[in-house]
């Protein structure tokens, strides 16, 4: 057997049809969009083709395509798309890959070159006499990188299916992890036993967070070290498949929590549902971030957070758009939206779907102590602190409720 028919088939001949993922007609439909907005997009620029090389935007044209290798950040193609043409442009090492298991049925062609002739080569011959757009402006396309990411929300009903699907999953295993914690284990070996759960079910972790002890309070963005969790500890990830990410985080103390621990942890929740809350259709990040500010100042903490950024869009990028007091963006139904702020020793963190006037909760609790904080006229079901002791945690029967009610002068 030649060396082209090995390349085409595989040593071990061509995969069988149980072994190739069944065509999604969902998937197809969301691909065949996104290649009329990108034909609207390229005549809207004067631009004849898009080269697509960023992860978050190989899976947002793909509809969850993955074109790294094992989930690392090396990218393993390129899509070249025209007005009326979808093209990726690989190597033979890794085309079966994708089009067995990432592009199935989704019309895409192949450009396919060698493993030892660099792509950019290859992209350079598509690109030679093409006004070409693209989101890393290499050689002699024109960088449209902010323009595309403005196409990534709102997600379509497709992709808000997966992501709820993936925020009850990375709930989970942030949930889990924390039930089966005990005092003296290390943050690095929590964070293993987190990426375990989420690996188990093909999430990969985006980024992941494990503070022992308050160690937020000096770093707000902690990921994880040699501490050992001893009074108490934080674990928050952000999870990633099919390209979306979503957010989870759940705070769990080894006996009573200190009074700063609950204060802090309390004052916390009423920031973040009311940016859950004011997370509404027609708003901009930065109205809905003007009500959050109000909490901080009625609860005496007026520059707590300026220490760390409060929330962002989130979606095929971990962070879309952050919330800043002058965030333009304006939302619409299908936004994702993940809210953590933090104060002191405390954080929490959860993500959301906006829905018109109220939004959907994207990373329900499980079992886990509810905190139910008023915010006008509803109930904002929020995690409290998961209390642990030698006689395993006390049932939900036992744990403790909090119930905050907020001004609508406040609110207003």
């Amino acid at each position: 057997m030649g060396l082209s028919a090995l390349s085409q088939q595989g040593q071990y001949g061509p995969p069988s049809s149980g072994e190739l993922p069944a065509s999604d007609p969902r998937r197809r439909e969301v691909v065949e969009q996104r290649q009329l907005a990108v034909a609207a997009f390229l005549e809207a620029q004067g631009s004849d083709a898009l080269l697509i090389e960023r992860p978050e935007n190989f899976a947002w044209f793909t509809a969850g395509g993955d074109a790294s290798r094992s989930g690392s950040s090396e990218t393993t193609a390129a899509l070249f798309v025209t007005s009326d043409a979808r093209v990726v442009v690989t190597s033979n090492v890794d085309s079966g890959r994708l089009f067995d298991r990432e592009l199935y049925g989704l019309g895409f062609q192949l450009k396919e070159r060698p493993w030892q002739e660099p792509r950019r080569q290859l992209i350079e011959d598509l690109c030679r006499g093409r006004k070409v757009a693209g989101d890393t402006g290499p050689g002699r396309t024109r960088d449209v990188a902010d323009e595309l990411a403005a196409l990534r929300l709102p997600l379509s009903e497709f992709e808000c299916d997966r992501l709820r699907a993936l925020g009850r999953e990375v709930a989970h295993a942030v949930e889990a992890t924390a039930r089966y914690l005990r005092p003296g284990r290390t943050e690095t070996e929590i964070a293993g036993e987190l990426a375990h759960r989420l690996l188990k079910r093909s999430i990969v972790p985006e980024r992941l967070q494990v503070s022992a002890d308050g160690n937020t309070r000096r770093y707000r963005w902690w990921g994880f070290g040699g501490d050992r969790a001893e009074r108490f500890c934080i674990l928050s990830a952000v999870g990633r498949r099919h390209g979306l990410c979503a957010l989870a985080t759940r705070t769990v103390s080894f006996g009573p929590p200190a009074k700063e621990l609950r204060d802090a942890h309390y004052r916390t929740i009423l920031m973040q549902a009311a940016g859950m809350y004011f997370s509404q259709a027609g708003l901009t990040l930065g109205e809905a971030w003007r009500r959050v500010e109000r909490i901080y100042e009625k609860f005496d903490y007026p520059n707590e957070w300026r220490l760390a950024d409060q929330g962002e869009a989130i979606g095929y990028h971990s962070s879309e758009s952050v919330v800043t007091p002058g965030s333009d963006l304006r939302l619409e139904a299908g936004y994702p939206i993940a809210w953590h702020p933090s104060i002191g020793p405390a954080l929490v963190g959860d993500t959301i779907l906006v829905k018109g006037e109220r939004f959907e909760l994207l990373t329900p609790l499980e079992k886990w102590p509810r905190v139910t904080v008023k915010v006008k006229d509803m109930g904002v079901v929020r995690p409290g602190i998961y209390v642990w002791d030698d006689a395993e945690v006390a049932s939900s029967d036992s744990i403790l409720s909090f119930e905050g009610r907020m001004s609508d002068s406040v609110l207003e």
